[in-house]
């Protein structure tokens, strides 16, 4: 039986592979797919962006190798960030005596 974090890297798996490879490359995101999932799997943040050029300036900045696709690390980058922005808006800090 796997654990719950066991569970959620298998989640994280799932959806790149869900996204990946729908135009060339199975092993990376294009901007396209980046696009796709994004609006799909984020689009409670998407919807909430004024700028149009947010998307493309967020793939530009994580494809750290600038060859124009996400690889699986890159895309963990993403969901890193993200995680650590709702971890700090989330938790609330106890004072300290």
């Amino acid at each position: 039986m796997p654990t719950e974090t066991e569970r959620c890297i298998e989640s994280l798996l799932a959806v790149f592979q869900r996204y990946a490879g729908r135009e060339g490359d199975n092993c990376t995101l294009s901007k396209k797919e980046f696009l796709a999932f994004m609006n799909t799997e984020l689009a409670a943040f998407t919807k909430n962006q004024k700028d149009p050029g947010v998307l493309d300036r967020m793939m530009k900045k994580l494809d750290l190798n600038s060859d124009g696709q996400l690889d699986f690390q890159e895309f963990l980058n993403l969901i890193g960030g993200i995680a650590v922005a709702c971890h700090d808006t989330l938790v609330v800090k106890a004072p300290v005596h």
